[in-house]
């Protein structure tokens, strides 16, 4: 039974007098402990394609499945709910709260799954003794670098020991030697068996996974 299977999935949005079609006819399946890339040009339709797949966008037609799920019958809280259940997201802009310390933005996806305080105080000092940010925790999201602020919002999706983490751009703001750290590390979990779909332009980061998912204009090429 595969992890995610996505049947005729497509997503438009209003322009002009008609639609605009982001993805168009997305017909396919992940396997639990596959680590999938999904390739392709600006504008093809990559991190829209990730964003349903997390349940951060509701507007879409078609269906998808999430293991015994069937989402596209779900109510988008119902949705949210299976985020929080099994899901890490990387995101390409960060979006960590501004208001809250690198050690509280640790916490929150932990404390989502009601995990008892003592536990989430051992499982956040372990990634940030694991990320090297254990001098950063008390710090705001605005007195981090960019990189800094990446390490982070890696080390938020992957606190919660999530059975799937999907990444936008994950190494993007870091530099060659923490690109590749990363890598290595989701290389390590995959082989544990965590499954793992990015989307990246770097064939490098590609060649960490086992499969490559190309998309033009929307159109799935390979899968």
């Amino acid at each position: 039974m595969p992890l995610i299977s996505l049947d005729n999935l497509e997503k438009s949005i209003p322009s002009g007098n008609g639609r605009l079609w982001l993805l168009r006819q997305i017909t396919m399946d992940v396997d639990e402990g596959e680590f999938v890339t999904i390739m392709g040009p600006s504008g093809a339709g990559k991190s829209t394609l990730l964003g349903i797949l997390g349940m951060l966008d509701h507007d879409w037609t078609g269906e998808f499945r999430l293991l015994h799920e069937e989402v596209h019958k779900l109510k988008p809280k119902h949705r949210v709910a299976l985020n929080k259940q099994y899901m890490g997201f990387v995101f390409q802009q960060y979006h960590l709260l501004d208001d809250l310390t690198v050690y509280e933005n640790l916490d929150i996806p932990l404390s989502y799954r009601n995990v008892p305080k003592r536990e989430r105080e051992a499982m956040v000092a372990d990634v940030l003794d694991r990320f090297g940010i254990v001098a950063k925790k008390d710090l705001y999201p605005r007195q981090l670098s960019g990189g800094q602020q990446q390490l982070v919002g890696v080390a938020r999706a992957l606190v919660a020991h999530p059975k799937l983490i999907l990444a936008d751009e994950p190494t993007g703001s870091l530099h060659s030697d923490q690109a590749r750290e990363i890598m290595e590390l989701f290389r390590e979990l995959n082989r544990k068996g965590t499954t793992i779909i990015q989307v990246t332009h770097s064939q490098e980061c590609a060649s960490f996974g086992n499969r490559i998912v190309q998309l033009f204009d929307g159109w799935l090429k390979t899968a």
